[in-house]
């Protein structure tokens, strides 16, 4: 008997199970015996079933428990024979499969290289493959007539060569029609139904052809995706680009949107856009059109137009990931004109690309749209022009929010008498407090009330320190309370330590306030020290150890001879400027041998002093 793992001569095993099975069903019967096994039928049944261990009669068995032990021992024995021959049968024919994708790919171009690399890639396409193999070798092998397969010798039956099977896959992919595009698809990371559909997309074109894809492909991924990991900060901008959208989005938006939602809806989200490995497969997807456009003709004087209205050859990808696009507009009839729209804020030469890497969606047309409303709005608002320009050039986010959304903004800061030439200051310092939800913004407010400041105060802070109200409570603003209060700061200080020094909200406590604290306390003062100066005068955390700090505290000991104490009683001192202030007025006072207070010495104004102190009229040059 001729026979393999997985047929018997060209017969597939499942078909002739099903065959044998049909002819014995009335012996199944409790009322007949099972044939003589050597009958051809039994024969061939015997070479895809081997014989049960137990045979009945009348619910009674007629075999010892020895030899069932033993003929179950036989069975798994086979069975696990037969897994192993199939197994290596799979094997071999998966590695004939690959070859013969492999020179598949050859023939249309590829480098040994290249389609050695893609054969190794596509398993789902060389699944496919190989299926489609196998189902042909079946449908083929029952054209013929079942009954003469039944009535021969299973023993004398010959397997009929219809060509290899390395032959039968090479002739299948070619016979797909993509010209090895779809393999090559896949293994870029696509799926198997995505790479089908863009493989046909693809195919289409006739110029379109595996070499010049592959090379294409090559050439976007070291634009686009140089750098394999940008610490998340492209997928962070995504992220408040989609957060503070709230105007109906053209047709190149709404990719643009779809493509982020795929991937964000990956592990990792937004933080995976800038990773070439995981985002160049949907930025595929979503723009297919990428991999039609002419590299030479289209893509290489896009990245070249992009250099020379500023934008550095490492940020293109910042644009392109952010607006795909981009890559379909011309250059003279699409983005030209929208840029020079931006000359009414005062956008001009390279200005345009660092406006560009901030906010690429400004090319939109639903954004272009917005940015004349948004003008008008201002305008209504008698807000000085040159704040305006100055606030869109600097956040550009603002075109991407509805006017009514400004509007009530607008309104909030009106209720503080924040309005004209005042609003202009506020959205030139913070225009990204334009974004606020109305009732985040009250909160603050509210928040500063508690603190015991007073509305016109309030005032006095969003137009100093806009920046407050855009945080967080409880993730900033009582932080630094928390902060003042470990220093001894109570709470009856907190509203004259606030409307001194606001931005003390804004100091980050860890990077900032702690470090200047625990200078101050490493050179002798005490945290009851630190405290008392905080209070009397607030920006004292503000300054910078090696700019401020160090030098004033080092001319204060070594040059000056004064004890900490002084500095303790009067922290405003560090106010001052050491070379123009500090510095001119102990050389006069050593000069005359006049020893005073820090206050005394820096508390009044040149005349004053001048005046005071021998009528001296110019300040004495320190020495050299």
């Amino acid at each position: 008997m001729c026979s393999t793992g997985n047929s018997i001569g060209a017969i597939p095993i499942t078909n002739v199970r099903n065959r044998i099975n049909s002819i014995l069903r009335p012996y199944k019967s409790p009322a007949y015996r099972f044939p003589p096994k050597n009958s051809i039928y039994m024969r061939a049944y015997y070479a895809i079933r081997p014989p049960s261990p137990i045979e009945t009669k009348d619910n009674k068995t007629h075999l010892n428990s020895d030899r069932i032990s033993f003929c179950h021992s036989s069975f798994r024995c086979c069975s696990n024979n037969h897994n192993l021959e199939v197994e290596m049968e799979e094997e071999e024919e998966e590695e004939e499969a690959r070859n013969a994708v492999r020179e598949y790919l050859e023939e249309y171009g590829a480098s040994s290289e290249e389609s050695m690399q893609i054969s190794s890639n596509c398993p789902k396409y060389l699944k496919m493959l190989i299926d489609s193999v196998r189902d042909l070798d079946e449908w083929n092998s029952w054209t013929a007539d079942s009954s003469e397969i039944i009535a021969s010798d299973v023993d004398s039956c010959a397997t009929p060569q219809l060509g290899s099977f390395k032959k039968k896959v090479y002739e299948m992919a070619k016979g797909k029609g993509d010209r090895g595009i779809l393999p090559f698809l896949e293994s870029l990371g696509l799926s198997l139904s995505s790479a089908t559909y863009l493989a046909g997309y693809l195919s289409s074109s006739h110029s379109q052809t595996l070499p010049l894809l592959i090379h294409k492909v090559k050439y976007v991924k070291e634009i686009f995706f140089s750098d394999s990991d940008d610490n998340g900060i492209i997928g962070k901008n995504a992220g408040r680009m989609m957060m503070h959208l709230s105007i109906s989005a053209d047709e190149d938006l709404q990719q643009t949107l779809s493509f982020f939602e795929k991937i964000q809806a990956r592990r990792g989200g937004l933080n995976l856009l800038g990773c070439g490995n995981a985002s160049f497969r949907y930025l595929i997807e979503s723009f297919p059109r990428l991999l039609l456009l002419p590299l030479e003709s289209h893509m290489k004087p896009m990245m070249n137009f992009l250099e020379d209205i500023g934008v550095p050859r490492g940020c293109t990808k910042n644009i392109v990931l952010l607006f795909p696009p981009i890559l379909f507009y011309n250059i003279d009839k699409d983005i030209k004109p929208r840029l020079l729209a931006f000359e009414k804020v005062g956008i001009q030469d390279n200005d345009f690309g660092k406006m560009l890497i901030k906010y690429p969606w400004i090319l939109s047309t639903s954004i272009l749209e917005n940015y004349q409303k948004v003008l008008d709005l201002f305008d209504e608002e008698k807000v000085p022009k040159s704040c305006s320009s100055h606030a869109i050039r600097n956040w550009p986010h603002l075109l991407g929010c509805s006017v009514n959304n400004l509007k009530m903004m607008v309104n909030q800061f009106g209720e503080l008498g924040i309005r004209s030439n005042k609003l202009g200051k506020v959205i030139v310092t913070s225009p990204q407090l334009l974004h606020c939800r109305p009732p985040e913004f009250l909160q603050v407010v509210s928040f500063l009330k508690d603190l015991g400041l007073e509305e016109e105060a309030i005032s006095r802070i969003l137009l100093r320190c806009p920046e407050i109200f855009a945080t967080s409570i409880d993730r900033t603003l009582k932080k630094k309370l928390e902060f003042l209060s470990s220093i001894g700061v109570s709470r009856t200080h907190l509203p004259r330590v606030i409307r001194k020094y606001p931005e003390l909200f804004v100091c980050d406590v860890n990077r900032a306030l702690l470090p200047r604290m625990k200078y101050l306390m490493k050179i002798g003062l005490s945290r009851r020290d630190i405290g008392f100066m905080v209070r009397r005068f607030s920006p004292l955390l503000g300054y910078s150890i090696d700019e401020v700090l160090r030098p004033k505290l080092e001319f204060l000991t070594k040059t000056m001879k004064k004890p900490l104490s002084d500095v303790v009683d009067y922290p405003r001192y560090f106010s001052y400027s050491l070379e123009k202030k500090i510095k001119p007025r102990f050389w006069l006072l050593k000069s005359i041998n006049m020893e005073c207070s820090l206050k005394e010495m820096l508390g009044k104004n040149d005349e004053e002093f001048a005046a005071d102190y021998m009528g001296v009229e110019q300040m004495v040059v320190p020495p050299s």
